[in-house]
């Protein structure tokens, strides 16, 4: 790890070099102290991640083990509150790495511990920071009311410990707020007061994203020479920097500002420069930004199919980074697309959407609370120096007073709250009865339909597992073989299917769309279609099977009034003796010899609607004895897990296989679960998971 960390030095500023080697020093010092340690890898890791937003992790990781463990000894209180921050800004700079990746429920998970350990700590203008944090991830998820309450908490302790940087930087995200209300000429106030204090501490990156949103505000007002001078401003300080996530929001911004003149060529050019820095350091919301741009620029140019893939792309980021902002702007493309191809429902829905997400962030009752949000702290701003002017004044006051005249209001007030106690109790009981009797008839009403929604769905589990081959029959025909199979709900939509005819053995992994009961229903109507075509119309070649199946769930989903383009992807085989043939419709087939993989990958179509289908390639194999074969859907390597909750990805499962490939069919099983349930831990199952294994 440590030999690596100064590739990334060489394109820092002098400055920022110095620091670097003095860090180093620190870090490669057998003799340097715990909180000394701790502090510099957490310092490296503010430093470089403006070249790899990734570095942050396991730097901060180092950091955070060292504090962690210095903690368990005896420490002074200095010591201890020296660890206690270094271990909270570690935690802190974890979660904005998740932060700028989308996951936006872990990135708050570690806001609130870094929280915690700061007022541990006593660390004031941590607290400052890390509630700041706290507001934009609110701010992120649409709740404008939360977002506010914490950015100005935040701000009134920057402006009690007159800390200008990060009073800066509050004023400048609250701006943020006011522009996304389209409360332009209130957002350029507080943009304004922002720049100034950054120019004057001369924070060159804080000069830089205030510009940006400078530039923002007068796009907002149709001033775009104006925007785009702002703009260029900001792009040339993040290049200085070689601040990459910034230059990507730059180059986006400035794409659009040329979209807008109608130069697409231009617009085009730095909007996939965008792109090629979002994909490169992981930024999810900048993914969505630049494909929702791109996608405008082909829609322009009439280019609909084009316009369409990047629209539906970011379609699909924005949805599971789960930000209503993105999702709203993605959402209204894809329904001009979709209005344009005559696709009339689609259209609608996504239109829909688009203004569901808008309301839930622009709505009347959120510029309500901006409004009363800013009365409240211009208020508590001022009432703050009133108390303090009046203050003595009122200690004269009550030295005045007679101390009879003091018992006599003490005694007065304290019968009239016994009074108010009394009724307020009353008055209570009576409402408590009330909502008690409805809370119980409402329990009841709840509990039924409860028992209803389980009777159907255990009803639906059973008819899917009528569906599924018994074990019986799998061992009957694969003596050396698992299957192992984990469904996300109750049902799922993916199943696996065995038919034995004319002495082959066929079987198949699939993954319906969907899962829990739609995603079981399609599978139903998918195991049909393999049934019908080697039952009715006798085919054994898995291509020629994958292609009967697609055109009868065509044919079925055709039935309907709406457009269904539901589906499955699914891996066939036929085995005869050793001779194998498989077709595959996005799964792959894995055939493992003398501990290698030998992949051969399915055709990229759905089985199911698919403009300019194909048909299904059938691929031939002599197997060898001890070989290992291997069928599966995408559930297993897209599980999220591990300590950086990340997905468990094709590479460590291969990995996985080659490991047990000493071990019997049934004791891979149990491996292959192990690792599952390790791996995720905690975290949910996102999918339905289909693993078939046989030995040969």
């Amino acid at each position: 790890m440590l030999s690596c960390l100064k590739s990334f030095t060489q394109s820092y500023s002098v400055k920022s070099n110095n620091k670097l080697d003095s860090l180093y020093d620190i870090v490669y010092n057998k003799n340097s102290h715990d909180t000394s340690l701790a502090g510099a890898w957490l310092s490296l890791s503010e430093i470089l991640y403006v070249s790899n937003l990734d570095t942050i992790i396991p730097l901060c990781e180092n950091s955070k083990l060292i504090a962690e463990k210095a903690l368990l000894k005896n420490n002074s209180s200095k010591v201890k509150k020296s660890l206690l921050k270094s271990l909270a800004g570690s935690i802190n700079n974890i979660g904005y790495v998740y932060s700028k990746h989308g996951e936006i429920s872990i990135a708050l998970e570690y806001y609130n511990q870094s929280l915690q350990l700061l007022v541990e700590a006593g660390d004031q203008k941590g607290i400052a920071s890390a509630l700041n944090n706290m507001a934009a991830i609110y701010e992120d998820q649409g709740d404008i009311l939360k977002a506010l309450e914490f950015y100005h908490l935040s701000l009134r302790k920057r402006e009690k410990l007159n800390d200008k940087k990060g009073k800066a930087t509050s004023l400048n995200n609250i701006g943020m707020i006011y522009i996304n209300q389209d409360n332009i000429n209130q957002a350029l106030d507080y943009y304004q007061k922002s720049i100034e204090i950054y120019t004057e501490i001369n924070d060159l990156k804080g000069q830089a994203h205030a510009l940006n949103n400078i530039g923002t505000a007068y796009e907002k007002k149709g001033d775009i020479d104006q925007a785009l001078s702002y703009y260029s401003k900001s792009l040339k300080i993040k290049e200085e920097l070689e601040h990459q996530a910034g230059i990507s929001i730059s180059l986006t911004n400035i794409g659009r500002i040329y979209l807008r003149k109608e130069d697409t060529i231009s617009s085009l050019k730095y909007n996939m420069k965008s792109l090629e820095i979002s994909n490169k350091i992981g930024n999810s919301k900048g993914l969505v930004t630049s494909l929702t741009n791109i996608s405008k620029i082909y829609l322009s140019q009439g280019k609909l199919n084009i316009a369409k893939e990047y629209a539906l792309k970011a379609f699909k980021i924005a949805k599971e980074i789960g930000q209503p902002d993105k999702l709203k702007t993605a959402a209204e493309i894809c329904s001009d697309i979709y209005k344009k191809q005559g696709e009339g429902m689609k259209a609608l829905d996504m239109f829909k959407l688009h203004i569901q997400m808008r309301d839930s962030i622009n709505n009347k009752e959120n510029q309500k609370v901006t409004i009363q949000q800013q009365a409240k702290y211009e208020y508590e701003k001022q009432k703050t120096i009133d108390d303090a002017f009046n203050e003595k004044q009122l200690e004269v006051e009550k030295e005045a007073k007679a101390k009879q005249q003091v018992i006599t209001y003490a005694t007065g007030c304290l019968l009239g709250l016994v009074a108010i106690f009394s009724i307020f109790v009353m008055n209570r009981l009576k409402v408590t009865r009330k909502q008690k009797k409805v809370i119980e008839q409402q329990k009841e009403v709840v509990e039924m339909a409860h028992q209803e929604i389980k009777d159907s769905i255990t009803y639906a589990k059973r008819i899917q597992n009528a569906i599924l081959p018994s074990s019986k029959l799998v061992k009957e025909y694969l003596q050396e073989s698992f299957i192992f199979y984990k469904p996300k709900d109750v049902v799922a939509g993916d199943f696996y299917w065995m038919e034995h005819k004319n002495n082959k053995i066929l079987f198949a992994a699939a993954d319906c769309t969907g899962h829990g009961v739609p995603g079981a229903m399609v599978s139903v109507v998918c195991n049909n279609g393999l049934n019908r075509a080697v039952r009715e119309y006798g085919l054994t070649d898995p291509g020629e099977i994958l292609d009967k199946a697609r055109d009868i769930v065509i044919q079925e989903f055709e039935k309907s009034e709406e457009d269904v383009k539901d589906g499955m992807d699914i891996a066939l085989c036929s085995l005869e003796g050793n001779k194998l043939q498989y077709a595959g419709a996005h799964n792959p087939l894995w055939i493992i010899r003398n501990g290698e993989i030998i992949e051969t990958k399915a055709n990229k179509q759905p089985i199911g609607k698919f403009d300019n289908p194909e048909p299904y390639t059938t691929h031939s194999f002599d197997l060898q004895q001890g070989d290992s074969l291997y069928i599966f859907s995408d559930g297993y390597i897209d599980q999220f897990g591990g300590e950086k909750g990340k997905k468990f990805k094709v590479k460590a499962f291969r990995d996985l296989l080659l490991s047990i490939q000493d071990k019997t069919m049934e004791e891979q099983k149990t491996i292959i679960d192990e690792a599952f349930e390790t791996w995720r831990g905690s975290l949910a199952q996102i999918d339905d998971v289909c693993v078939i294994g046989v030995k040969i």
